[in-house]
């Protein structure tokens, strides 16, 4: 299975999604939880007010955007947290990409990445807070940029 084939079967399989996005060979995957409205809007992933603090917070460290794979657990919009169903619905794509892609680092963006992201051998998996966290509260602003600091040493 390809990147191209795994988009292909996502818009068939849902409405309107929200696309993955990025490079096959990507040394970092971002995971967030799932579009919002611009998301949904656009199909692109991280391109509302989330999506523009995190290129800010990307560029400021040195991170290209258009050198990293940025994807969803759920691959459309869900209001409130998504549902155990939207991430069973999704799951699969998202282990399909990480296997393909095999990344050095996969940056889980919120709980709901840390919690449902597929874990495989040989990957390291770096949690943040939801950039949507990061801009409204001063800890998590705080902690998302320390550990941004970390990343670009990583790298």
């Amino acid at each position: 299975m390809t990147l191209a084939a795994i988009k292909e079967e996502i818009r068939r399989k849902i409405k309107r999604p929200v696309l993955p996005e990025g490079p096959e060979n990507a040394k970092m995957v971002f995971v967030g939880e799932a579009g919002g409205a611009e998301e949904e809007k656009t199909g692109r992933p991280f391109v509302g007010r989330s999506g523009k603090f995190l290129n800010k917070e990307l560029e400021k460290f040195g991170i290209n955007r258009a050198e990293v794979y940025i994807t969803n657990i759920v691959k459309y919009r869900c209001i409130g947290v998504p549902e155990e169903k939207d991430v069973k619905k999704c799951e699969k794509w998202l282990r399909n990409e990480l296997e393909i892609i095999r990344p050095k680092m996969v940056v889980l963006l919120g709980k709901t990445a840390e919690n449902n992201t597929p874990r495989l051998n040989g990957i390291t998996y770096f949690p943040l807070p939801h950039p949507s966290a990061a801009m409204r509260f001063t800890k998590m602003r705080e902690k998302f940029e320390r550990g941004m600091k970390e990343l670009k040493a990583d790298l």
